[in-house]
């Protein structure tokens, strides 16, 4: 057993050394080893910054349950848009960056003061789409990543919005977060937003019905998505499942659900939408051939 709870044979299966990972059931989410979480600018920021506290309970609990925990954080646009005495998000390329730059040093403040209550160290990760695309970088993130996880330190990753340009940037951090879940191999990855569920057309329009489970593969005909309606973030429903399948395809259990029922996800409580992972095990022997 290793510092943290985890074991020597999961940490280095992921590295592509050791037994191949479980394929994880809906049931064992509370026992997941590694997790990546990701959230939305309009959850943490403007009226919503007191979910910051809340979304930090959680992730301490499973890192205090010996869970290895990575947290893909939106939001640093939208927490220095009030520093630059603006009332909607940029449209040109140098505000918007300019807005990432002061809000990207505020955002990690505010999440490293909340998790001092619990003495967990967070490291700052900030990735442009070309460190994932290339093979050399990837492999750098790659291993800054399984170094940080190993000390015990909760990595927050976000686009590095300050240099990206529109021509490399990943479009939304749904998809950033399912990259790095398949970076890091995780057991799990939480999509977390202002709605508890993925729905069979916008939840606000008559007749939405709530999704509970999408097989693997599924291509949810006639499910309608609509686009998000914070005014600061860039993602909705179908980037979520967009997101979703990268992530299920690598192999990958993804859960979506609300920032409000992050510790619920966390615990392992039947909410959100389920996307059934592949087999970790054919994964891995369909890249090795």
């Amino acid at each position: 057993m290793t510092e943290g709870g985890g074991t020597d044979g999961g940490r280095t299966d992921r590295l592509g050394t050791g037994a191949v990972r479980r394929r994880l059931q809906r049931s064992d989410v509370a026992t997941a080893a590694r997790i990546v979480v990701k959230v939305g600018s309009s959850s943490i920021s403007g009226a919503n910054v007191g979910q910051i506290a809340p979304l930090v309970d959680a992730l301490a609990s499973a890192h205090g349950r010996g869970a290895e925990v990575v947290l893909v954080s939106s939001g640093a646009i939208a927490t220095g848009m009030p520093y630059l005495q603006l009332d909607e998000r940029p449209t040109d390329l140098a505000t918007q960056q300019a807005a990432a730059s002061v809000g990207q040093n505020l955002l990690i403040f505010r999440y490293q003061d909340s998790l001092d209550r619990y003495d967990i160290i967070a490291g700052q990760v900030l990735l442009t789409a070309g460190d994932l695309d290339n093979a050399s970088p990837r492999s750098n993130a790659q291993r800054a990543m399984e170094r940080l996880l190993g000390l015990r330190i909760l990595p927050i990753v976000n686009e590095n919005d300050t240099v990206a340009t529109h021509e490399i940037r990943f479009g939304d951090n749904d998809r950033l977060a399912a990259l790095v879940a398949t970076l890091v191999k995780a057991d799990l990855l939480v999509l977390l937003s202002d709605v508890d569920a993925l729905y069979t057309r916008p939840p606000h329009l008559p007749g939405a019905e709530a999704i509970d489970h999408v097989a693997l593969g599924d291509t949810l005909p006639g499910v309608e998505f609509g686009s998000s309606l914070s005014g600061v973030g860039t993602g909705g429903a179908g980037t979520k499942v967009s997101a979703a399948r990268i992530a299920a395809e690598a192999g990958t259990a993804v859960l979506v659900t609300s920032t409000a029922l992050v510790a619920e996800a966390l615990r392992g409580e039947l909410i959100g939408t389920w996307f059934e992972p592949a087999d970790p095990a054919a994964v891995r022997r369909t890249a090795v051939n």
